[in-house]
């Protein structure tokens, strides 16, 4: 039984807590400097990215935690690259990452369900340069600062990997997110994310059958707010995660300026290595393309 403590519902300043927990930085910072891209991840993104340098296709990672996926990309040959996390331990991290591989990256600290209100890209899509805002650049080591700070057309692609839109509270503040993420994108862009998946397995399928009669019950855990959500601890601290399944992920794009190209179990698109498999469970990658007005 949970103690007084820790029954609240789960909030978005939670979980930001919870990213900077050490034990979480000292995790995901791991990853990023040993893991790399995973097979599954490097095809999917060589499906929908053009060929590096690309210097003229600026591409933004959405909750890049400890830069493992954007200072992989950079070292693949990509020039044009932005990142940012809503956890400031993280972004720091990253910085100091993309500093020591020589990477000109910049990151910001910033909330997918608040960009218009940060400055770094509140004017991004509109047409007009915003002013810039205390980036955490990969330059902070003497690295020349070549990657642009500002997009005035909008993000030619973006990248929210490894989950990170699924542990966002709350399917409002998901749509929320979604929607940000078209408002700084240019009409057709690709978006490429995962999400854990709660049908993927016979056995994933029967948890979730009990779960739904616990809270057809009112018995189901009460840090959680949504059918599907799911708080747990391990070795690198608590985490939130909001397990969907392929339906409601199909809506949410529907209803926030994307249209649904492609998805795909992990399983699917490679064999990964052990590391991989032991840093992640299966999950599912997801394609869309920024429709041509998004959704306000």
């Amino acid at each position: 039984m949970a103690n007084s403590s820790a029954i609240r519902p789960v909030t978005a300043a939670q979980v930001r807590a919870d990213f900077n927990d050490l034990r979480a930085v000292l995790h995901y910072t791991k990853a990023a400097h040993n893991l790399g891209l995973w097979a599954s991840e490097r095809l999917m993104l060589e499906r929908i990215l053009p060929p590096p340098p690309a210097a003229d296709y600026p591409i933004l990672e959405a909750g890049c935690g400890a830069g493992r996926v954007s200072v992989a990309l950079h070292a693949l040959g990509y020039q044009n690259l932005t990142g940012f996390d809503f956890a400031r331990e993280l972004v720091d991290q990253a910085g100091s990452l993309a500093a020591e591989r020589r990477a000109s990256i910049t990151f910001h600290h910033a909330d997918a369900t608040k960009l218009n209100q940060h400055p770094a890209f509140a004017s991004v899509g509109r047409g007009s340069v915003g002013p810039g805002s205390a980036p955490v650049p990969g330059a902070a080591l003497g690295v020349p600062p070549e990657a642009p700070t500002s997009v005035p057309s909008g993000f030619a692609a973006v990248l929210f990997l490894f989950n990170g839109l699924m542990q966002i509270p709350l399917r409002r503040n998901r749509r929320r997110a979604l929607r940000q993420l078209a408002a700084v994108c240019r009409p057709g862009a690709p978006l490429l994310f995962t999400t854990h998946d709660r049908d993927h397995s016979p056995s994933e399928r029967a948890s979730w059958r009990l779960e739904a009669v616990r809270w057809a019950e009112g018995k189901q855990d009460p840090r959680l707010r949504e059918f599907g959500d799911r708080r747990f601890e391990d070795h690198c601290g608590d985490t939130f995660m909001h397990l969907p399944n392929r339906a409601e992920i199909l809506a949410e794009l529907a209803a926030t300026g994307w249209t649904h190209v492609e998805d795909h179990l992990r399983r699917d698109l490679a064999k990964e290595p052990r590391p991989v498999r032991d840093f992640s469970d299966e999950c599912r990658f997801w394609v869309a393309r920024r429709a041509e007005s998004p959704l306000a």
